[in-house]
């Protein structure tokens, strides 16, 4: 049995769809569900998210749209993107951050469109959930969510979504085959070429 830790947030519809096929990988996986902040994943590593990039978000919501429809999983964008996620994140963590929690949550945001700015809605939100505002603002919900965000970054994550197993990194909606090949054994990731690419050394560095 593998024990995988799956780092996500509400904010990227790349986790939105990941999530709805992680029904897909082996059975005896062992999935811990852990929320994070995907923006304290960019400030770490200095990075920036696609929606950041003007050309880039375009072909973001494009392409996620695109892979929803090859996927036959149900998608609708939100009013505006991106938006602040921490609502939502806290909402999951002082709800267990259960599989149920988590799809609903997504399926909240990327099927009904809906976002935490949306006062009334969330309000409503809130309501079906059996939650309370001051349940998202209790210090052990958020310290939660912090600690998230050091252990992802501790694994070495830089982005949402991804599967950490055995030390490895599992990143994008991408890897959901190739995850669950290394979770099936495959011997490619025993193979030369495979392991080398963990030794290849870095060459030239553009100026910042």
């Amino acid at each position: 049995m593998h024990q995988i830790d799956w780092y996500f947030d509400f904010i990227s519809p790349f986790s939105y769809l990941q999530a709805e096929l992680l029904h897909t990988l082996p059975a005896d996986a062992k999935l811990t569900l852990k929320p994070v902040l995907f923006a304290a994943l960019l400030g770490h590593w200095d990075n920036k998210g696609p929606a950041e990039i003007v050309p880039k978000r375009q072909w973001t919501y494009e392409h996620c749209l695109w892979l929803a429809h090859k996927h036959g999983i149900p998608m609708t964008m939100p009013a505006q993107h991106p938006f602040n996620p921490l609502p939502l994140l806290r909402l999951c963590i002082a709800l267990g951050a259960t599989p149920p929690v988590v799809q609903r949550l997504f399926r909240w945001v990327w099927r009904e469109g809906r976002l935490p700015a949306d006062t009334d809605s969330f309000a409503g939100l809130l309501q079906e959930m059996g939650a309370t505002p001051e349940m998202l603002d209790a210090p052990e919900v958020k310290q939660q969510l912090r600690s998230n965000g050091e252990q992802a970054i501790a694994a070495g994550v830089f982005g949402v979504p991804t599967a950490v197993v055995d030390n490895r990194r599992f990143w994008g909606l991408d890897s959901t085959d190739m995850l669950a090949a290394y979770l099936n054994g495959d011997s490619f990731f025993q193979s030369e070429p495979f392991r080398h690419a963990a030794q290849v050394p870095q060459g030239v560095q553009r100026n910042r």
